[in-house]
């Protein structure tokens, strides 16, 4: 007998460094196809990448930066509750053993029964550390878990994978997806800030953006009953040198907010507030009052207009929309003074947008100190409206994200208390809250974490809708863990 004997522990360790390996080996060769790339790995814990945007030259250092495993805003979701499995299945931005900046697409899943977390699969190493590049999820009718896998701009490729088996998140396959061009069948191979919807009985609807479309940032729709075969890309707004969007959909209706971006004033700067909305799979588009549009809109003044930011010379910068118990829009944003990090832009203003069904109703929720503060907003069974997102001041103050707070309204945004401060005392800025499709209240948000001015480790977290946060393990040594939880919570 050898006197050494591998583990099934140290087993593990090797199988997981070798897939590192074999991402890192990969990333050298640019021509390698999406089934080259896929990996189907198990890792030894959670891990997100740190990623940093437009150096700033100040004390803030960058434009944006942190742990942001969960972004951005216009990639959704990352999550999704499945009721039949007794799962919430998610997916992130995560990274390599040996560094906190490579993009690996990371799968898994909270199992509601246990309370416990597989070791995560990896995916796909994307050959970038951009976390512009993030996965999305959606879950199909029969089960299948599917990774859309974005980049950004045109310059990488975009892949689209689903799960091998129902409910299971330990091995996937690439999709060889097409779409309709000038009436023929093509290979889909390149797509931005995509947010896919699935619809029960009838497929898949997802927002995304085109770059150079014609505009910088063209915002588009299409559809799919299958994933496999998608429509004819239509166009949503080309205003100016484009737009960002945050999309939902929900009992038959999708809808999508979106600002623009100015000619002439650089693509830092975003304004006005926009949303149309579809009941027919996208046959049709109406602004909220009903008015019937022709896409894409091209005026600044137009319909779907919701609120003219542009007259009050400030940034919008979306966050989140629902749609309530009526199929009313309400649409999450911040306003702020410019671009740029510090106190300078403040107030940064966290406003809901409610569709009354006569009027745009708009009202003030909360401040926080940063442009790329990111959290979601929840519209209960009991008509109650919440808020999971970083509005408390972090130790790296005024960069994006810091301590994660609960607020709720009970009166439909006209007013907002906060209910519990979820992390506090924290050596990173907490970020990028996610709302899971069907959210179940004991996985309600997930975030990470990271420094806000430098390259650090990053943690992945969650909490219930109580507010109790627990953070998923960034080493395992067994296949299943129950993540802890967090003690650093407070009321008020």
């Amino acid at each position: 007998m050898q006197n050494t004997i591998l583990t099934g522990f140290w087993l593990r360790i090797l199988s997981a460094a070798v897939v590192i390996f074999s991402a890192g080996a990969l990333r050298a060769n640019s021509e390698v196809s999406g089934s080259e790339l896929t990996i189907n790995g198990r890792d030894t814990g959670y891990r997100g990448i740190w990623y940093m945007n437009q150096p700033s030259g100040d004390e803030y250092v960058y434009k944006y930066s942190g742990g942001l495993g969960t972004y951005c805003a216009k990639h959704k979701p990352f999550a999704v509750y499945c009721e039949k499995a007794g799962k919430t299945f998610f997916c992130y931005g995560g990274t390599a053993t040996d560094s906190n900046k490579k993009l690996l697409h990371m799968v898994s899943y909270y199992d509601h029964t246990t309370g416990m977390v597989p070791r995560p699969t990896i995916l796909l190493d994307k050959q970038t550390g951009d976390a512009h590049d993030n996965p999305v999820i959606s879950l199909d009718d029969n089960g299948y878990i599917w990774i859309f896998s974005t980049s950004h701009g045109t310059s990488r490729p975009s892949y689209i994978h689903r799960s091998s088996r129902p409910y299971d998140v330990s091995e996937f396959e690439l999709i060889n997806a097409t779409k309709i061009e000038n009436g023929k069948e093509i290979p889909m191979r390149n797509f931005s800030y995509m947010q896919p919807w699935y619809v029960k009985g009838k497929g898949f609807i997802c927002f995304f953006t085109r770059y150079n479309y014609p505009v910088d940032r063209t915002i588009c729709f299409m559809a799919s009953a299958d994933g496999i075969k998608w429509s004819k890309w239509n166009r949503i707004a080309a205003i100016d040198k484009g737009h960002y969007q945050i999309s939902t959909a929900n009992n038959g209706k999708a809808g999508t907010a979106f600002n623009f971006h100015p000619e002439g004033k650089g693509l830092n700067w975003r304004t006005n507030l926009y949303y149309i909305e579809t009941t027919d799979f996208g046959k049709t588009w109406r602004s909220a009052d009903g008015q019937i549009l022709t896409l894409p809109l091209r005026d600044i003044k137009n319909p779907a207009l919701v609120h003219d930011y542009q007259d009050q010379g400030l940034n919008v910068y979306l966050k989140d929309i629902r749609l309530d118990k009526r199929g009313m829009p309400v649409i999450l944003f911040i306003t702020s003074k410019g671009y740029e990090s510090g106190p300078k832009n403040n107030p940064r203003t966290w406003t809901t947008a409610r569709w009354t069904g006569r009027i745009w109703q708009i009202r003030e929720a909360c401040v926080s100190d940063n442009n790329y503060d990111m959290g979601s907003l929840y519209i209960e069974a009991d008509g109650t409206w919440r808020i999971i997102g970083p509005t408390q001041t972090g130790p790296q103050p005024y960069n994006p994200g810091g301590e994660i707070a609960m607020w709720v309204s009970k009166n439909q945004g006209n007013s907002w208390s906060k209910t519990k401060q979820i992390t506090k005392d924290s050596p990173y800025n907490h970020t990028y809250a996610r709302h899971p499709v069907d959210a179940h209240p004991d996985f309600y948000a997930l975030w990470a974490d990271g420094h806000g001015r430098m390259p650090s480790q990053s943690s992945l977290y969650f909490c219930d809708r109580e507010g109790n946060a627990r953070v998923l393990p960034r080493e395992m040594t067994e296949d299943f863990v129950k993540p802890k939880l967090q003690e650093n919570t407070s009321n008020k």
